[in-house]
C-alpha cells in the first residue's frame, strides 16, 4: 500500500477488496461515462460483474488498485500482465485509470500510476504501457511527464 500526502488528508493506494464494490462501481460508471459508455451505450451489467470478479480470480492476469482518502474511494487503476513476442518477461497494460472529479489535479492519478509501476517492477515487468483518446489533453499533460509516446497508432475492428 502506498500513501501520498495531498493538501488535506493522506491518499492510500491499495489493492481493491470485495467490500469496495459499491464505491468502485461509482468510479467505474464515471470512467465509462467519460469515454461515452453510458445511457443507451452503457456496458451491460454482465461485463461489469465479470470484470469485478476477475480482480479476485487468482488465475486471471487482471489486477485493480484504488485510491482512498478519508475512507472514500477517489480513483481506480486496472492493469494486466501479458506475454510478449519480443522479450522474455511480461508487459503490463494499464487499461483503465480514473479519478473522481473532486480528486483531479491533486496527484491521485500519478500516485495510482506510480503504484502500477512499482507492482509491475516487483513482478519483473520490463514495460508498462497505456493508451488514451487524443482529445484527453488533461491526462496527456501528466502522461508526457512520466512516459514517452510510442509513436504507434491503434487500429481496431469490432467483430
Amino acid at each position: 500500500m502506498q500513501t501520498a500526502e495531498t493538501t488535506t488528508t493522506p491518499v492510500k493506494i491499495r489493492t481493491v477488496n470485495p467490500d469496495d464494490f459499491p464505491a468502485w462501481k461509482v468510479l467505474w460508471d464515471g470512467y465509462n461515462a467519460f469515454y461515452g459508455r453510458h445511457g443507451a451505450t452503457a456496458l451491460p451489467a454482465e461485463i461489469t460483474l465479470t470484470t469485478w470478479s476477475r480482480f479476485f480470480d487468482a488465475y486471471e492476469p487482471m489486477q485493480a488498485l484504488v485510491a482512498e482518502q478519508a475512507g472514500e474511494l477517489i480513483g481506480l487503476a486496472h492493469f494486466l500482465l501479458h506475454r510478449s513476442t519480443i522479450q522474455l518477461n511480461p508487459n503490463c497494460y494499464l487499461q483503465d485509470l480514473f479519478t473522481a472529479e473532486a480528486a483531479r489535479g491533486k496527484g491521485v492519478a500519478r500516485y495510482l500510476i506510480d503504484q502500477v509501476f512499482s507492482r509491475a517492477k516487483a513482478q519483473r515487468v520490463e514495460r508498462v504501457y497505456w493508451q488514451t483518446q487524443e482529445t484527453n489533453t488533461t491526462a496527456m499533460r501528466l502522461y508526457d511527464t512520466i512516459a514517452e509516446k510510442s509513436g504507434f497508432v491503434v487500429y481496431r475492428k469490432q467483430l
